[in-house]
Formats: C-alpha cells, sequence, structure tokens
C-alpha cells in the first residue's frame, strides 16, 4: 500500500513532489486547477519535464489527480454539462502528462430528479472525456450519499461505469469516511471484507485503482461527508487500522485528504499516523510488520 496525501501543487507540479516527500508519502493527490473554479489548467511542457524529474529523483511512485468540485455530469442543465465535460477532459488530459495513476471524480448528483436519466447523463459525459483524453484512468468515488449524489452503494457505481463504457479506463476510489456514512461498516476485518465481498460481486475488485482513508466526524449511515483527523472519528484508530491493513488494497496509492491534526491539510504527523495505524492493523491481523510499506 502506498501511503500519502493531499497536497498542493501550486508553483507546478513538480512542487506538489516535494510536498510529498517533506510529508514522507510514498503517493501524492493533487487539484490539477482551483478545485472551486471552472478556469482550465493545463500544465507547460517545462513544469511538464519539471515534474517528471522530480519524480524519478524521489520515494513518490504515485500520483492522483482529483476533479474539482464543481463538476456534476449527471446535471439537467446543458451549460453545467458542457463545463463539467470541459473540466472532466482537462483533468484526464493533466493526467496523460504526468501519468497519473487516475483521475478522482465525484460521479454527480441526480438532485431530486430520476437517478436512471442522471446516471445516462453522467455516463455520456464519461464517454466524452475518456475520448478525447490519452491513457488516464478515471476512478469514480463512492459518495456518502448525501441528497441525489450518485455513487453511493455498489450497484449506482455498476451502472456508472457501463453508462460511461465499461472500458478498461474506467475504475473506483474507495473512500472510508464515505462508506462509513452511507452505511457500511467497515470497522472491523470482518465488516469490511463483506462490503469489499460485495464490490467484488457487483463492481468487480479489478476496477479498485485507488483508495481515500479519511475518518468520519458522522455515525454510519448519516449520508454526510464530514472529515475528521485519522483516529479520532466515529470509524476509531482500530476502523483506520482495519481499512490501512486490507490485504485486497495493497499496492494501491492510499490518499489522506484531511483535516489533519494541525488543521486542514495532511503534515508530517498525520502520514506517521497512518504508518502506525497500518503496522496496527497488520499486526492484528498477523503480518509480520516488515510488510507494513
Amino acid at each position: 500500500m502506498l501511503l500519502g496525501a493531499h497536497v498542493s501543487p501550486a508553483g507546478g507540479p513538480a512542487n506538489a513532489v516535494a510536498r510529498g516527500v517533506e510529508r514522507g508519502c510514498d503517493a501524492i493527490q493533487i487539484f490539477n486547477q482551483s478545485p472551486r473554479a471552472w478556469r482550465a489548467r493545463l500544465y507547460t511542457t517545462e513544469e511538464v519535464a519539471a515534474y517528471h524529474e522530480a519524480l524519478d529523483a524521489s520515494p513518490v511512485e504515485a500520483l492522483l489527480i482529483h476533479a474539482v468540485y464543481l463538476i456534476n455530469c449527471a446535471s439537467e442543465d446543458p451549460e453545467i454539462r458542457e463545463k463539467s465535460l470541459t473540466a472532466l477532459t482537462n483533468a484526464l488530459r493533466a493526467g496523460d502528462q504526468l501519468d497519473a495513476v487516475g483521475v478522482v471524480l465525484h460521479p454527480g448528483s441526480a438532485k431530486a430528479g430520476d437517478v436512471t436519466a442522471a446516471i445516462a447523463r453522467a455516463g455520456e459525459v464519461f464517454r466524452e472525456a475518456l475520448a478525447e483524453s490519452d491513457h488516464c484512468p478515471l476512478h469514480l468515488e463512492n459518495t456518502a450519499g448525501t441528497g441525489g449524489t450518485l455513487g453511493r452503494s455498489f450497484s449506482e457505481l455498476a451502472a456508472l461505469i457501463e453508462a460511461a463504457g465499461g472500458g478498461d479506463r474506467v475504475g473506483l476510489c474507495l473512500d472510508s469516511c464515505h462508506l462509513y456514512a452511507a452505511g457500511f461498516d467497515v470497522r472491523t476485518p470482518e465488516g469490511l471484507a463483506g462490503v469489499l465481498d460485495e464490490c467484488v460481486e457487483i463492481v468487480g475488485l479489478e476496477r479498485l485503482g485507488s483508495l481515500h482513508v479519511n475518518d468520519s466526524m458522522t455515525p454510519l449511515g448519516a449520508n454526510r461527508d464530514r472529515h475528521a483527523p485519522l483516529g479520532t472519528g466515529e470509524l476509531g484508530e482500530d476502523g483506520c487500522a482495519v481499512f490501512l491493513s486490507e490485504p485486497r488494497f495493497e499496492g494501491l496509492p492510499a490518499i489522506f485528504e484531511g483535516p489533519g491534526f494541525a488543521g486542514k491539510q495532511a503534515e508530517v504527523e498525520d502520514i506517521q499516523t497512518m504508518g502506525e495505524l497500518r503496522v496496527r492493523g497488520l499486526t492484528a491481523r498477523g503480518v509480520p510488520s516488515r510488510n507494513a510499506g
């Protein structure tokens, strides 16, 4: 498992690598543009070259890009869908430039409308964005289920993947906080194993490309996306340790998004805590700690 954090790419993506190294990360996640603005951002040739040089010289092994929050590919508003298409295509093209493991996307919201129709609208945008980019995968993130958000269940995620064309570039990002808030109790090895068995049956574990490891401020099934510093929320230290030591997650980038112990962004202490909780989980499973990396 590649432990890491969401970091700022201010000044160029090479600086994101440096910030990951400062925090002791094996993997990093960035926004490719302002998360709350539609303004497009693609990297220059010089920025891309500097990024790859920095990455090759660092212990960071994987990059994820998180698409901007404004995107709603399922919107009934044609203007919003068009803006969403442009932003998602730009994110995937940035992923092509930086050889990202994937672009993580909140699938969208039906709001008060029909879910089946919303999934079809979202799928159309996904297909076009994938066609307008080269090779970077798209990772649809499971959601907490607030309002009409899509992706709260594995059946919805499977329907979204099918609507996107079902190709090899469409995968999943599983968020521990969102799973718990959506009613999946992943605090024990048995509970998490049962949830993943359901994922295997409905979606296929081969679709799983990345993880978000976040604690939850809200109780099981609350359908609200509220993160807490690792080990301090409803999942607690034991629940986070379980998620960080799940055997079927081996090799995946696992990103802590925050808030951290010291504030909004993740710092060294948060990544150290991830590592300690992973060792704790592996030890409880009877796995030697030398496999904790």
